[in-house]
């Protein structure tokens, strides 16, 4: 087994990576108690029993939201990849009680989290401490999003992972013809004024951000050779070879014949 974690003041983020691993946690084994415990199952398989010898079985793709304080065994398929949070438990036992939650990873308030755990991650080790209890507090909301199923986007302390996810999500979308903020904005669940908010403290908007990364993309195509400038403006959504061969000339002051070119010597 692999474990990254980044300790956030009460909290923990753990990146999991295991060939296969048997345990126990919670109650008796005395280990993570008073903790509510998220996976979110990237690849493989992640299998609890619980109280009541209640079976839960997590998979790729999927997500689950335990309080720790029962005891649960596990079994963890080979090969299994996931994001795990360990959250203290006072704002969140209320919402989960004696259940747990599980449920699609791919949900917008999912997405949110991860988001937030990414920048988390990057900054964890330049914050004051101040920051540092900023950034649980953060943590722990948007779990709590995920537990009920939605998140308000409208708090400003969750503009930065709202604009992430949004990065995130157009990233995954960039080829789709009908990619927009309004897209963004619906399959992350949020009014498109929201999105756009989020976006203000950044230096570009959704719509630029979304032009930059498929001009990025069609030069990367240049520059292999995977694709000629008219067949990297149809794959990247530019209207004609015209459009890219400006956009690209304002960007990065020569046309894409002549970077292509110069990319040959």
């Amino acid at each position: 087994m692999r474990i990254r974690h980044a300790k956030v003041d009460d909290a923990v983020i753990e990146r999991l990576y295991s060939e296969s691993v048997a345990g126990g946690t919670g109650g008796e084994f005395n280990h993570l108690n008073n903790r509510v415990v998220l996976h979110v199952v990237r690849r493989g398989e992640w299998r609890f029993t619980g109280p009541r010898r209640t079976s839960t079985t997590v998979a790729g793709g999927q997500f689950v939201v335990r309080l720790n304080d029962p005891s649960w065994t596990f079994e963890v398929e080979p090969r299994t990849s996931a994001t795990v949070l360990q959250l203290p438990v006072e704002q969140l036992r209320t919402h989960l009680a004696d259940r747990h939650v599980i449920g699609n990873a791919a949900t917008a308030e999912v997405r949110l989290l991860l988001a937030q755990t990414r920048a988390v991650e990057a900054t964890v080790d330049t914050l004051t401490p101040a920051g540092l209890i900023a950034a649980r507090a953060s943590l722990v909301e948007l779990a709590k999003g995920v537990i009920l199923g939605s998140t308000d986007c409208a708090d400003s302390q969750l503009a930065p992972a709202l604009a992430q996810a949004a990065r995130d999500l157009a990233d995954a979308l960039l080829p789709d013809a009908d990619l927009s903020p309004a897209v963004l904005a619906r399959h992350l669940n949020v009014p498109v004024r929201t999105l756009h908010r989020a976006f203000a403290g950044s230096d570009e908007s959704a719509a630029a951000y979304v032009r930059r990364r498929r001009l990025e993309r069609a030069r990367a195509d240049l520059a292999t050779g995977r694709a000629t400038v008219s067949e990297a403006a149809a794959r990247w959504q530019f209207s004609d070879s015209s459009h890219l061969i400006r956009a690209f000339k304002s960007r990065y002051g020569q046309t894409p014949t002549e970077f292509v070119r110069s990319a040959q010597r």
